[in-house]
């Protein structure tokens, strides 16, 4: 039977930076993740797709990045999925008894002013209806695979709350995201796949 093992590290550095306005205080975090398995036998491991890379259209840039992979007799290629995420495919060609991913990374973490953006007129307000051409382009978020009536039911009633005249759109998604983290707790899960939406609103994590 494998034995897993993950392991996390963090180091963080505060340095002063040249920007338009001066020197800033720039802050770089260094991040060192390990998942590790140990068979008591030499297995044969099907291909494998990691997703320990951040996308290239992340806001916090990426100042360094490496992935090591045991066993060194593998074949490595990076791909992109259809939402522009990093997925390294990996080919074991042997028998193994260990198998370990190690990331290293160093991050840029950037001040960043969430709500310095530009909204369309049309949008400045909700509701809103998206324009034809926008409303293709974003079909697969607008689609729902899952309208449960828990769902169904909180979508309304988030609704009824907070559009009973129209909203500025960022006041509006403010009140959205504080109604979320008093309705549902962050729970970390070991199970795999993804939680139903009603499954999350009845255990309320």
């Amino acid at each position: 039977m494998p034995r897993d093992h993950r392991s996390v590290a963090t180091r963080t550095d505060f340095s002063p930076a040249p920007s338009s306005k001066g020197f800033i205080m720039a802050i770089r975090v260094a991040l060192h993740h390990k998942t590790s398995y140990r068979y008591d036998r030499l297995v044969s491991l099907a291909p494998h797709e990691v997703r320990l890379r951040p996308a290239a259209h992340a806001r916090t840039p990426i100042l360094s990045y490496s992935l090591n992979i045991l066993p060194e007799a593998h074949f490595l290629n990076w791909q992109q999925d259809p939402y522009g995420n990093y997925i390294a495919r990996v080919v074991f060609p042997e028998r193994t008894a260990e198998l370990s991913f190690t990331v290293d990374l160093v991050a840029d973490m950037t001040v960043i002013n969430p709500f310095d953006f530009f909204v369309e007129q049309y949008a400045e307000n909700f509701p809103f209806d998206y324009t034809e051409q926008l409303s293709f382009e974003l079909g697969a978020y607008l689609k729902v695979d899952e309208p449960g009536p828990l769902l169904l039911a909180w979508v309304a009633e988030a609704r009824r709350a907070l559009a009973v005249k129209p909203i500025g759109i960022a006041d509006f998604l403010v009140a959205l995201n504080q109604r979320l983290q008093a309705d549902i707790g962050y729970l970390v899960r070991m199970e795999p796949g993804v939680q139903l939406p009603d499954d999350t609103l009845a255990l309320r994590s």
